[in-house]
């Protein structure tokens, strides 16, 4: 239960639920309600799954996210957790020709010059841990947000739990409910852009990729006759994407007879490929034309969302609780005045726009290259890059997300 004995904060929980209410108990809605209960703010966290979701998802964290967690000591635990990745590549296959990405150079930049692959669901148990032991936040389970009002003073929030409705009231509301959030719907936003064409093949294997394919990284992009795939790693298996045949159905392809043909395209062998996980999935880059409507907001994917090359998502996603965190303390606790609150939509919507989707497109345009003498054009520039220290920094920076936010703090 919240704890409302200071009177100070009893004087403004009257006939209100929680300072701040938080639709969608992924890592993004846990991370927020951390922060803020960090700083004794009140908060309600409602999730419609009866438990934490830990299916794999996002898998890639970057350094400034690190840098970020650390704080908490949930970066220690991931690490704990995960696989650090010194390096990422652009590769030919079955040639090997590569571009190899150095994060070292970024040691001047952040406390972690690496990618880290662990699964979000890690980070998820993380916070939910610290959150169980936070007096100022409130996490329920099995409760699904139907609808949302803003009435100028308050926003009013309709809940299903066990098959009964109920309205909390807080002084704000933040939609971290994902692509089909029904926060954004009450804002009367959506998430406007494109859908791609194609569908992705997701598949994981405990097969040791690493120790067939030379020099290896944790994070690999290949181009192949025709067509191109990924490799990342996490702890005891690889995730395959695979992008299919375009003449044959999704579901043909996804068979385990055509999965494993797609897999011995990488590594050929003897025996057929097991798998864990398989599903495909859409890929999209969309987003919201605000990040606030009075007293509601939008964070993670429930703002923006786009295609996973680079993993970015997730990590957006948590700047944006980081961002949005600051801004409601201020009002909250700093007696800012409410126009504290647009500088969330100012720094981190055009850094969604102009640096996460438009990096994740150009890198998906990329790998979606066909013409043998253009990838070969690309990969020589990626190498150039690569070669050139000054280069490299510049561009790990903004692959990286540093200049990014780098550029949004520096936003007054």
């Amino acid at each position: 239960m919240l704890d409302i004995t200071d009177p100070a904060r009893a004087g403004r929980m009257r006939n209100l639920t929680a300072e701040v209410i938080i639709s969608g108990g992924g890592p993004v809605g846990l991370c927020l309600a951390l922060l803020l209960a960090e700083q004794k703010i009140d908060v309600v966290l409602l999730e419609a799954e009866d438990d934490l979701v830990r299916d794999l998802r996002a898998s890639t964290f970057h350094p400034p996210t690190l840098d970020m967690l650390e704080r908490f000591g949930i970066t220690a635990t991931l690490l704990d957790r995960g696989l650090p990745c010194p390096s990422w590549q652009v590769r030919m296959h079955p040639t090997g020709e590569r571009a190899v990405f150095d994060l070292s150079v970024l040691s001047g930049d952040t406390r972690h010059p690496y990618r880290l692959q662990c699964e979000q669901w890690k980070l998820s148990d993380a916070l939910y841990a610290q959150l169980q032991q936070a007096p100022h936040a409130d996490l329920r389970f099995s409760s699904r947000v139907v609808a949302a009002a803003d009435h100028g003073d308050r926003v009013a929030v309709e809940v299903e739990h066990d098959g009964r409705r109920e309205q909390l009231h807080a002084a704000y509301l933040v939609g971290c409910d994902g692509a089909r959030s029904v926060v954004r719907g009450a804002m009367g936003l959506s998430l406007e852009g494109q859908t791609y064409p194609e569908t992705t093949l997701l598949v994981t294997t405990q097969f040791p990729f690493e120790e067939h394919l030379e020099g290896l990284s944790n994070v690999t992009y290949f181009w192949k006759q025709n067509g191109n795939f990924s490799l990342l790693r996490v702890p005891g298996r690889w995730r395959a994407s695979l992008y299919p045949d375009t003449t044959r159905s999704i579901d043909e392809q996804m068979t385990p007879g055509a999965l494993d043909a797609s897999l011995q395209e990488i590594v050929p062998r003897d025996v057929p490929y097991t798998f864990g996980e398989q599903r495909p999935y859409r890929v999209h880059m969309r987003m919201v034309d605000a990040y606030r409507r009075g007293r509601m907001f939008l964070a993670g994917d429930a703002a923006h969302i786009n295609p996973p090359t680079g993993g970015m998502g997730l990590n957006g996603g948590i700047h944006d609780a980081f961002e949005l965190a600051a801004a409601l303390t201020d009002v909250l606790h700093n007696a800012a005045p409410d126009a504290r609150l647009d500088l969330y939509d100012v720094r981190r919507r055009p850094i969604a726009r102009d640096d996460i989707l438009t990096q994740a497109d150009r890198s998906r345009a990329r790998m979606r290259e066909r013409d043998p003498e253009r990838r070969r054009a690309l990969l020589a520039d990626l190498q150039a890059i690569c070669a050139d220290r000054k280069k490299l920094h510049a561009h790990l920076l903004r692959s990286s997300m540093i200049t990014g936010l780098r550029r949004a703090a520096a936003i007054g």
